[in-house]
């Protein structure tokens, strides 16, 4: 089982990312726009400027995927939503239906 204190960052940090989505995007539609005019040029500075200036965390690639049941941060299968060793118990116990431990 994972931490509480590193699941509540993880909740954190996806909050912040839904948060400030839609003015990063903003922003990074400024910086990857083709206008090579002086006054665009102008644009770009200060919308890298801003985006420095938004909290880390509030970018998305800083979220980790956990496993939804243990918490577990590695071998995270997105398909399913958990862990590739609760995957392996669940389908184990009959839980997951259409796996056969042939299959793995």
């Amino acid at each position: 089982m994972a931490k509480e204190s590193m699941k509540a960052r993880e909740r954190k940090r996806s909050k912040l990312a839904a948060r400030y989505a839609t003015r990063r995007a903003e922003l990074t539609a400024i910086l990857k726009s083709t206008d090579s005019s002086e006054e665009m040029q102008d644009k770009k500075w200060d919308a890298m400027i801003a985006i420095q200036k938004l909290p880390a965390n509030s970018a998305k690639v800083r979220g980790h995927n956990r496993c939804g049941l243990t918490g577990r941060p590695r071998g995270y299968m997105r398909q399913f939503g958990i862990s590739r060793v609760t995957f392996r118990e669940l389908a184990l116990n009959g839980k997951i239906p259409g796996v056969k431990k042939a299959s793995w």
